[in-house]
């Protein structure tokens, strides 16, 4: 079976949930994720990892206690490890994250946006 890429445009357009990351590939034991983000998330933290925020389309805010970081497609943050942050995108915007396999997205605040590791379904 010949190797193929992962259309992300075509996971994206697979499902509508919000804030309901699907996993497209691992690297090692990390999860390559993508997402559709709109208004508010949860603050919260990752004690144990550092999470990778990479816009695809439209734009994203992640407020920290140092200051906002406003991202546009194709602009990344690395959140370090231990950092609260609240991902906010009052347009929506289309993210993919990097992230270790375990990490569940609402971090050390779970609560009604925490969701379940879902893997994408292949087009």
């Amino acid at each position: 079976m010949a190797a193929s890429g992962i259309d992300l445009a075509a996971v994206l357009a697979s499902f509508d949930e919000t804030w309901s990351p699907r996993t497209v590939s691992t690297v090692n034991d990390y999860d390559v994720r993508v997402v559709h983000t709109r208004g508010e998330f949860t603050r919260h933290s990752h004690p144990e990892t550092d999470e990778l925020f990479l816009v695809l389309s439209g734009s994203l805010t992640i407020r920290l206690d140092d200051g906002d970081v406003t991202l546009g497609p194709g602009q990344l943050y690395v959140v370090p490890r231990g950092v609260h942050h609240q991902p906010y995108a009052p347009d929506g915007a289309d993210i993919l994250l990097l992230e270790p396999r375990e990490t569940v997205n609402t971090g050390d605040n779970p609560g009604a946006l925490t969701a379940p590791r879902r893997e994408a379904r292949p087009a």
